[in-house]
């Protein structure tokens, strides 16, 4: 019996964390979708701006508040499954004010600190701090907006989260077109009309967010009376100074936020560096925004979409390992750890390959009218990053879901010096040119896999299953990768249309992957009735006589 509950428990944060997969995946696939026109309307050079402003929006949203999700996520799981209510209410109220606080002053240093922020660090993007005013507001917005859903969360229901996420990029989809081709067309006679072009897209941005609060806000007001009665309910919680509880909040966010930022901070620093490198090399401002802008928004663009459920599982499991550990259970804890890298791998590994054998097809299909041989070649060698930091952000959530905050920061500062070193020789030594920032986008999450997975093993005494977690995957989807590749140049010879040739390609690939896994037995039964409409693959498994 006590077996039965523990398994269901294990389960529980993988279903919690399909629906925010799911909710990630359809905000990814909305996001591209968007981004296809937007990129159409403001050119490579306008994209390039527009990738450029949010560097800076995302580190300082970082620095304010991007890890207060995660982090009230984890304090609030802890206080409730010890039922101390009112404690947990408290770090929610004091959160809040925190957020707002930290929220407020980065917008007001973007909004108007904009032309400084383009003088000193982006003078190559001429007309950056327009973009960065209109995103401005929004730092605001998505800090007091990710201390509801840490709430949310904490009580391990993703919904709010996921329902929101969708709303906020369905709103921001029609807004970034719009408002991109509204301020194209008024601003045509601009000598920054590319800054125009992408301010229409940053305006989505602030628009989708606001809607996303406000759904938020709703669903808070209909929980609060719950919210009230476990309060009354309480008789464990004992009084805790707000000197306390703040201090609790510190010591738990910063670690997260440093992490956060160190990540973020490998991006603006590829971008500084690519500006000055390829600027003493004599390359023109403006084929530099153009390679800056391929790399940003075709190619990272595309691979976010598969490391959104990385992150969706990370941001689930994190409330369920921290009852784990509060509650003395590592067996459970070690379970946990190894259902969500293995849910991780059986989706990272077959989109690596996916994206790297139909590279040339997406580019051409999603953007035409860009330059589809670096956009392919950089999707083609930089694909396999998928795997590495769907990897590295589920060990991270594992440190940091059992006390040890400090860990995923000093590797992800390691991990950034030598991608610092690494990207920078490539560039000034070699005639790589934008594919070192791709080489880089590798090897940095490399690194962090590394080193987490050895943190891992050290301090929750866990030992990595490879064959059925790795391995299986590894050669189901080379295999996938060939017979998905020679299907896909068969229908183009015989439609001559890439966008015809795709389809049976990708239903391929799927069928493949899915019964070479199957017959290897990479999951069992049991395990494929947690995933996202499990069963119902199951049956389909049963008919084919793929499951024993």
């Amino acid at each position: 019996m006590e077996t039965s509950k523990n398994n269901k428990v294990a389960s529980g944060f993988l279903k919690q964390g399909s629906i925010l997969a799911v909710a990630s995946i359809l905000v990814r696939l909305i996001g591209m979708i968007y981004r296809i026109p937007m990129a159409n309307i403001i050119g490579d050079e306008g994209n390039g701006v527009y990738s450029a402003a949010f560097e800076i929006y995302n580190i300082l949203l970082i620095i304010s508040s991007y890890g207060m999700p995660m982090a009230v996520s984890k304090m609030v799981s802890a206080k409730i499954s010890q039922k101390r209510y009112k404690s947990a209410y408290k770090i929610f109220r004091c959160s809040m004010t925190v957020s707002i606080c930290t929220g407020g002053i980065a917008a007001l240093f973007v909004y108007f600190g904009a032309d400084w922020i383009e003088a000193k660090f982006f003078s190559k993007y001429s007309g950056i701090a327009v973009p960065l005013r209109v995103l401005a507001p929004t730092i605001f917005i998505v800090a007091v907006m990710g201390v509801f859903r840490g709430l949310f969360q904490g009580h391990r229901t993703m919904l709010p989260t996921a329902i929101s996420q969708i709303f906020e990029q369905v709103v921001n989809a029609f807004v970034s077109v719009g408002a991109a081709y509204f301020f194209m067309r008024a601003h045509s006679a601009s000598p920054k009309l590319p800054a125009w072009g992408a301010a229409g897209g940053t305006l989505g941005t602030c628009i989708g967010a606001v809607t996303a609060l406000i759904i938020l806000l709703f669903i808070y007001m209909m929980y609060r009376p719950v919210m009230r009665k476990q309060a009354k309910r309480d008789r464990v919680t004992t009084g805790e100074s707000l000197v306390q509880t703040y201090k609790i909040i510190f010591v738990t966010v910063v670690p997260i936020i440093l992490s956060q930022t160190v990540y973020q901070l490998s991006g603006i620093i590829d971008v500084t560096i690519f500006n000055n490198v390829m600027g003493t090399l004599g390359y023109s401002d403006k084929v530099v925004k153009t390679l800056q802008g391929i790399y940003s928004t075709k190619y990272r663009l595309l691979v976010s979409v598969p490391i959104a459920v990385s992150t969706a599982i990370a941001s689930s499991m994190i409330p369920n390992l921290v009852s784990s550990v509060a509650a003395g259970d590592m067996a459970d804890a070690r379970k946990k750890t190894d259902m969500a890298i293995k849910f991780n791998m059986i989706i990272a590994f077959p989109s690596a390959m996916g994206l790297a054998v139909l590279a040339r097809p997406i580019i051409t299909l999603l953007f035409p009218s860009s330059d589809i041989n670096t956009g392919s070649m950089m999707m083609l060698i930089g694909s396999s990053c998928v795997i590495f930091y769907a990897l590295s952000t589920v060990t991270s959530g594992v440190l940091q879901s059992i006390d040890k905050m400090g860990l995923p920061v000093i590797h992800s500062l390691v991990s950034l010096i030598i991608h610092i070193v690494f990207v920078y020789v490539l560039l000034r030594w070699t005639n790589l040119g934008v594919y070192a920032l791709v080489l880089g986008n590798v090897t940095y999450p490399l690194v962090v896999c590394f080193l987490n997975g050895r943190s891992v093993a050290k301090y929750m005494k866990y030992k990595q299953e490879t064959t059925r977690t790795f391995c299986v995957p590894l050669l189901a989807s080379f295999v996938m990768g060939i017979a998905t590749y020679a299907v896909y140049k068969v229908f183009v010879i015989l439609t001559s249309k890439v966008y015809i040739a795709i389809f049976p390609a990708l239903v391929v690939a799927v069928s493949i992957y899915f019964t070479l896994v199957l017959k290897m037995h990479g999951l069992s039964r049991k395990e494929l009735y947690e995933f996202p409409m499990g069963r119902r693959m199951a049956k389909v498994a049963d008919k084919f006589h793929l499951l024993g």
